[in-house]
């Protein structure tokens, strides 16, 4: 059943043992203070460390880059100490698992940035409908409109590059097998390339290179360090939450993924419209995108199975990520493989807490004891 997703393949230099990918999900249960990783989320990945590959929940690349209270970071000796027993647990169980690096640009608050400043994004535009998850003054969580951001000066863009290279370093020395530059989704990096959040009139403003410059320079950072067999990245064509409506966004997608091609990234991971609605992935793009990034090639979309498998069958993709099947399921491959049925997630605690509704779904034997 199922012999393609189940099918061993590699991304760039690392060796998957099938095409199971468990898909980058934020649950908001980083140790406090500092955002760093704990037994707890150790527990929660070494579960599901059967995937063919973990992307990890979006981590900061910087307390600037942070937008959700509670999410881990990658920018502290305390946050890399912590991510590295992680993946020691991951590995030990046979796993292979990659960091997804994020900055979130606009999709922030003054109150989650160091002395209530601003955040911080390609043009000074607040995106539209758009919340984020703050700790209030008075000690209370809330989800609140993002706040006003001010445009990045062209002089400090080397900066953001810099915050991406030194994420990938501590990423590497915390033992990860890959890193994911997180360009969608409607943060940063889609802000700089969306045609209605980038009104800059510099070398990063403009015309869709210039819109794309900011995405590839954080993606040569991560290769100067980690080696391009070891770099992936994330792409959401068409999506229009958090105040995104790219007139441009094919025409994008399909030139970065021939950069990428030239670069010989590890893969390509493209987030489908599902969730966050947007016009779906045609049959033509989907074929135009195959042929722009011959790699392995990642869909994330709200799959089965079944969807999955023949979605790899047709050559359109080489892996499928699977999000909240992940959530409820830490044993999703073994149970894929024996076409079992699959725990439902309970939604009221997929964002913090504890350990109800992140480890303490039952496995397939659990289910049968």
């Amino acid at each position: 059943m199922y012999n393609k997703l189940l099918s061993p393949i590699q991304a760039g230099s690392v060796h998957l043992n099938n095409r199971v990918v468990m898909a980058p999900l934020t649950r908001s249960r980083a140790g406090q203070p500092g955002d760093v990783p704990r037994a707890l989320n150790v527990e929660y990945y070494a579960q599901r460390s059967s995937a063919g590959l973990i992307v990890t929940e979006a981590s900061q690349i910087s307390r600037q880059g942070q937008g959700y209270a509670w999410t881990p970071g990658i920018y502290t000796d305390a946050q890399q100490a912590g991510w590295k027993t992680v993946v020691d647990a991951v590995h030990a169980k046979g796993g292979k698992i990659a960091l997804q690096l994020w900055h979130v640009g606009r999709i922030s608050h003054n109150l989650l940035q160091e002395n209530d400043v601003a955040p911080v994004s390609a043009s000074a535009i607040t995106a539209a409908n758009s919340q984020c998850f703050v700790i209030q003054k008075d000690g209370t969580p809330a989800n609140i409109q993002t706040a006003e951001p001010r445009a990045l000066t062209s002089e400090e863009i080397p900066g953001i590059v810099e915050q991406y290279r030194q994420a990938t370093v501590r990423a590497k020395n915390a033992g990860f097998d890959l890193v994911e530059v997180h360009a969608a989704n409607g943060y940063l990096l889609q802000q700089f390339m969306s045609t209605n959040s980038n009104f800059r009139s510099d070398s990063y403003g403009g015309t869709l290179e210039n819109r794309a410059r900011l995405t590839l320079e954080a993606v040569d950072a991560a290769i100067a360090v980690i080696g391009a067999d070891r770099v992936g990245v994330r792409l959401s064509p068409n999506f229009i939450a958090h105040g995104i409506n790219d007139t441009e966004a094919e025409p994008m997608a399909l030139y970065l993924a021939k950069e990428f091609t030239q670069r010989g990234i590890a893969y390509l991971h493209i987030a489908e419209p599902d969730w966050a609605g947007g016009a779906e992935l045609t049959a033509s793009f989907r074929k135009e995108l195959r042929a722009a990034f011959p790699g392995t090639l990642i869909c994330c979309g709200g799959y089965t199975a079944a969807e999955a498998d023949a979605l790899i069958t047709s050559g359109l993709a080489d892996a499928v990520a699977f999000g909240r099947p992940y959530i409820a399921n830490p044993d999703l491959v073994e149970r894929f493989a024996a076409g079992a049925e699959l725990n439902t997630p309970d939604r009221a605690t997929f964002y913090g807490g504890e350990e109800k509704g992140y480890t303490d779904y039952p496995s397939m034997e659990q289910v049968a004891a």
